[in-house]
């Protein structure tokens, strides 16, 4: 059991700012997440992976494949008050569930 956030590197968001976008990603799913994948991914240690894609487009068609595939997920768009204009996608987090089917989706993404 995973969940797995995706960085839109475009944006050149500091590393604070980033890991903030990551945990409203964290939450986001989390609370939209199955209430058994949850409770199992909380008796393996809440793994979390965080990946990296340089475009929005990258990002939003992961979002359709987790969509596709009925994994909970939560696209981070910024309200703009520090680095980044008003309204612009940061971060996608998908999961948590199952390693292989999150893999599906994901796995071939470059760690951050």
């Amino acid at each position: 059991m995973k969940q797995v956030m995706v960085v839109r590197t475009e944006l050149k968001m500091g590393k604070g700012k980033i890991a903030a976008q990551c945990c409203h990603g964290s939450i986001g799913a989390y609370k939209r997440s199955d209430k058994d994948k949850i409770r199992k991914w909380e008796n393996e240690a809440y793994a979390k992976v965080v990946c990296k894609v340089p475009t929005l487009e990258e990002i939003l068609a992961l979002k359709k494949h987790a969509d596709e595939k009925g994994i909970a997920n939560y696209l981070v768009v910024d309200a703009g008050r520090t680095q980044i204009p008003t309204s612009s996608v940061t971060v996608l987090a998908i999961g948590p569930d199952e390693d292989e089917i999150i893999d599906e989706v994901t796995g071939h993404l470059k760690l951050l």
